[in-house]
């Protein structure tokens, strides 16, 4: 892994849309999450697949879909205002 791509189960649980790692990867191994990369959209089947910042996110969690552009890999699992900085929503 490098300084420009994060694990996404890392990253989900980061950006604090699901509570635990764990939630992360079972979300991502039940194929709920879509990723596109340079225009290549692809169905997630491992949470050890990489997100990369500019990559747009699509999830079903708890009845809802998210779509959103990834704008930071963040460092931690900080505070909810920390958390907002790694994603921007789109319609």
């Amino acid at each position: 892994m490098n300084e420009n791509a994060c694990r996404i189960d890392i990253w989900l649980w980061r950006a604090r849309f699901v509570k635990t790692r764990g939630l992360a990867a079972d979300l991502v191994e039940r194929g709920a999450v879509r990723l596109t990369h340079q225009g290549r959209e692809t169905r997630l089947d491992k949470p050890s697949r990489c997100v990369h910042v500019g990559d747009l996110l699509t999830f079903a969690q708890n009845g809802h879909v998210t779509s959103l552009k990834v704008e930071g890999l963040g460092e931690r699992r900080g505070p909810a205002e920390e958390a907002r900085a790694l994603y921007s929503l789109t319609v």
